[in-house]
């Protein structure tokens, strides 16, 4: 491991520095974009030292983004903290700390078993997680009323009410929000930036499981110091018996559906191949640590959607990167020529718009047309599209008002998402000469993307939609049909 666990100043060595060639950071790039995987940044550490950093236009290094899972690890380190502090114990029954929240009649004998440590390493008598099983704005409360299926700390089930249970554990003990308390203990140690929000449940409490929205940096030294059990800069920020527990095999995995979840699973980190841990996000928010060598790769992503996504990213750092590390050669020769390439190729990193022509020649006869649709599971009732040069807009009609979303045809075109009113990037291209493909990635606190196709057929419309992000996207999924309107 790392005998500093600290960064200083953040500066980028050449990958030659700590034994990578620079082209085996070219070819991890190039398999990602092979993958067709939506990546937003990454970061690569050895030896404590940066020696690739790169991020996707319109993201950069001091992008606040979502980090989804990655939250509960921070949870679990801020139980560990308070277990230090004589506040806790991880063997303790979660029930005695929440009295006020158990059902009058009483509370289910495996939900009265169930310990911190059960919750920690995904044991909970839980099938799933509860907030989603019952309408209640009162997230913690689910948690002890929703019927239980199994023996706690019997079997593993990823059950995110659980991280939410134990942030709101964190709140009560500490008498702060999980966010304030993480960053007198930990985060302002660590040098972090102050870029950090967490999101909160209906009634304020931090969600625990899925809520951290911070930069790529700070999830960064995050993962440094856990990989140095707890230090940082010479200082032991977290209990080293605690991290030491936590990133180890607490409970098996076997049933999990890719190889890299098979591996067990500590409290709140999943180990991996190699001998590692990572902390885990939906979508390709990861912080894989390798400490055989001294290794670390976070990633930014967003690959909701795609099968195989963030076993991708594993696949990619496996086959291109792990060979160089298991040399384990201190330093390298530089090679000018690839170190170059490197620099130039991070220098113009996008998130790739909509592949296709930029051209039809449907556009001269559809410009401007209002097309009348027919009653759809979308509420669209009409929509027009207009063209320029390179870009374009599409207007439309549905149950909240009349919206636009303009694109980029062959480059990404920022705007504010309508509806949901959150930052996205949006392109299209046409796929053949009478089919429209328009995508928008929602790039702010809770990223995910809308697929669109508008086929155009003599004087009608059939629209398609699909989108990926959780429920606050219903509205943009299905089919329409309709005709232009005749003057």
């Amino acid at each position: 491991m790392s005998k500093n666990g600290c960064f200083g100043e953040w500066v980028v060595v050449p990958p030659e520095t700590v034994g990578i060639p620079s082209k085996a950071v070219l070819n991890f790039i190039d398999e990602l974009e092979y993958a067709g995987l939506c990546m937003h940044g990454f970061v690569m550490v050895r030896y404590g030292k940066v020696f690739a950093e790169a991020y996707y236009a319109p993201f950069h290094a001091d992008f606040p983004h979502r980090m989804f899972s990655i939250s509960k690890s921070f949870t679990s380190v801020a139980i560990g903290l308070l277990q230090e502090e004589g506040k806790l114990s991880i063997n303790d029954r979660i029930c005695d700390y929440f009295p006020d929240k158990l059902p009058a009649g009483g509370v289910h004998p495996y939900i009265a078993k169930t310990t911190i440590r059960d919750m920690l390493r995904m044991a909970s008598p839980h099938k799933s997680t509860t907030y989603k099983l019952m309408q209640c704005d009162d997230w913690v409360k689910t948690f002890f009323h929703v019927e239980p299926v199994r023996y706690p700390g019997t079997s593993f089930v990823y059950d995110t009410s659980a991280s939410h249970v134990l942030a709101a554990l964190v709140e009560r003990l500490s008498g702060m929000s999980l966010l304030d308390y993480l960053k007198i203990k930990v985060l302002d140690k660590l040098g972090c930036t102050g870029e950090f929000r967490w999101l909160t449940d209906p009634v304020g409490v931090s969600m625990g499981g899925s809520g951290l929205i911070c930069t790529l940096r700070d999830v960064t030294r995050f993962a440094l110091m856990c990989m140095n059990d707890g230090a940082y800069n010479g200082q032991q920020i977290v209990p080293r018996d605690y991290i030491r527990e936590a990133t180890s095999k607490q409970i098996d995995t076997c049933l999990q559906y890719n190889i890299e979840e098979r591996q067990g699973y500590g409290y709140q980190f999943w180990r991996c191949r190699n001998n590692g841990f990572a902390m885990y996000g939906m979508g390709g928010q990861l912080a894989i640590c390798l400490p055989d060598y001294d290794f670390i790769l976070t990633t930014i992503a967003d690959n909701q959607g795609i099968p195989n996504g963030v076993q991708g990213i594993y696949a990619a750092l496996w086959n291109n990167i792990l060979p160089h590390l298991k040399e384990n050669k201190g330093s390298i020769s530089v090679d000018k020529k690839n170190a170059e390439m490197l620099a130039e190729r991070i220098s113009k990193l996008e998130v790739k718009p909509v592949e296709g022509s930029k051209k039809s020649a449907k556009v001269s006869e559809i410009n401007g047309r209002r097309y009348i649709l027919a009653p759809n599971q979308m509420g669209i009732s009409e929509c027009r599209l207009e063209f320029g040069k390179d870009e374009g807009t599409l207007y439309y009609t549905n149950e909240t008002g009349s919206h636009q979303i303009s694109f980029g045809i062959g480059h990404m075109k920022q705007q504010i998402f309508p509806d949901i009113n959150l930052l996205s990037i949006t392109s299209a291209a046409w796929v053949d000469e009478n089919t429209l493909h328009l995508r928008s990635y929602i790039i702010d606190e809770l990223p995910g993307n809308v697929n669109m196709s508008l086929t155009f057929m003599d004087n009608t419309v059939t629209i398609a939609m699909k989108r990926i992000a959780e429920d606050a996207l219903k509205r943009y999924e299905g089919f329409a049909s309709g005709e232009w309107e005749t003057v």
